[in-house]
């Protein structure tokens, strides 16, 4: 059998796996290799020794054999594929993507049998947990607290169960949640407390089902937004690194500035909304309570001009006679996207929308709703967070 140009790999697919001229999808193909007669990768140019020796079995990451040029070429053709399919075009900039070992929240988890603990991501497609021995993508901090919590929880969580482990880096250092049933008893819960101040932890917060409960916390637990330092609540959402959070401020204050009254819808605890100058009015939307609380007090100590609302925007959407007071509108909805807030958005006359996403497909069902009604998209600004996953996020600006 001889080589053709049908053997080659052209582009990578949105589950990481290269893809032939041919249409052949070869998992752990990069750009550039070529898919041989036995079946075997040839390595091309673009082909990356994977740093981490769980790769590729850990869902962790999916891209690690894949160097910078192509994995950054992923995540911009992600975009433009969830654009064509909805057959819109736009300019699509370069992406921009965090470094390794950045990541500064995770979520891992844990299975107790006895005395051993296994504690790391899942297999990809798979409950089974890769025991983490080393990690390319947590911030060191967080990687350095994996191995004392599985000597934790090998007596803090009862036995043969699972657990959630939530792992943010705050302004006090390492907060941890866990989520789960954990061993009834005044030893075990000594044996936390203990845990926790040995490790100098932030917070080390237990949900039995029950809502998180702060078992140790030192101090007020904080993360600092647009140099405002905001109540952080266990296990609340946070930008996944620092610089992606930098890259996607930066779009976003590219695509409303100007602007002198702003609405910040779905806005968590405030990434975007404390990140406005102090010239700017800013309307902050959230169906999460203790999020918008969150804000509602760090932008009062601030002196920030901000009226945080807690209001659902999929079931109470802001109207068009609301949104026609603004001069801009930052979207950033979870991966479902806004389907009911770009409805009416779509019958506003707001000039300005930034939309933030990490879900392209959902952001190109939005924005296609928005074109119709006249927007057009200016720019789109792909950014990799997530390094080495197929995770995409983006800020696109719209004008009418």
């Amino acid at each position: 059998m001889s080589l053709t140009d049908d053997d080659l790999i052209v582009r990578v697919a949105a589950r990481g796996e290269g893809v032939t001229g041919d249409g052949v999808h070869v998992p752990l193909a990069a750009p550039g290799d070529r898919l041989l007669p036995d079946g075997s990768i040839g390595h091309g140019p673009h082909h990356a020794q994977p740093p981490c020796r769980h790769f590729p079995v850990c869902g962790g990451c999916q891209l690690q054999h894949l160097d910078l040029a192509s994995e950054a070429e992923f995540v911009a053709d992600r975009v433009r594929g969830a654009l064509a399919s909805q057959s819109l075009a736009a300019t699509v900039r370069p992406a921009i993507l965090s470094a390794p070992r950045t990541r500064r929240r995770a979520t891992l988890h844990a299975d107790r049998r006895g005395r051993q603990v296994t504690l790391g991501f899942t297999e990809s497609g798979s409950h089974r947990i890769v025991d983490l021995r080393e990690c390319h993508v947590l911030l060191p901090e967080l990687f350095a607290a994996v191995a004392p919590l599985r000597w934790l929880l090998a007596t803090a969580l009862k036995d043969r169960t699972r657990a959630d482990i939530h792992l943010a880096r705050v302004d006090q250092g390492v907060d941890v949640l866990i989520t789960g049933q954990v061993a009834e008893g005044l030893a075990a819960a000594e044996a936390l407390t203990t845990f926790a101040e040995d490790q100098r932890l932030a917070r080390l917060s237990i949900d039995d089902g029950m809502g998180a409960e702060a078992r140790w916390e030192p101090e007020p637990v904080t993360v600092t937004l647009g140099g405002a330092p905001v109540p952080f609540p266990p296990g609340s959402f946070l930008q996944a690194t620092g610089d992606g959070e930098a890259a996607l401020i930066a779009a976003v204050d590219e695509a409303v500035a100007g602007a002198g009254i702003i609405a910040d819808l779905f806005a968590g605890l405030g990434t975007f909304t404390l990140s406005r100058g102090a010239g700017t009015r800013t309307y902050a939307g959230e169906a999460g309570r203790e999020a918008i609380m969150a804000l509602r007090l760090a932008a009062a100590r601030a002196g920030r001009p901000v009226v945080a609302d807690h209001r659902d925007l999929f079931r109470r959407p802001l109207t068009a006679a609301e949104l026609d007071r603004f001069d801009a509108v930052i979207l950033d909805p979870p991966r479902a996207g806004a389907r009911e807030q770009a409805a009416a958005l779509a019958g506003a006359k707001v000039p300005v929308v930034a939309y933030v996403s990490c879900n392209p497909s959902s952001f190109a069902r939005d924005v296609k709703t928005l074109c119709q009604a006249g927007y057009r998209i200016d720019w789109v600004q792909p950014v990799g967070q997530f390094r080495w996953s197929t995770h995409v996020e983006l800020v696109a600006r719209l004008v009418r």
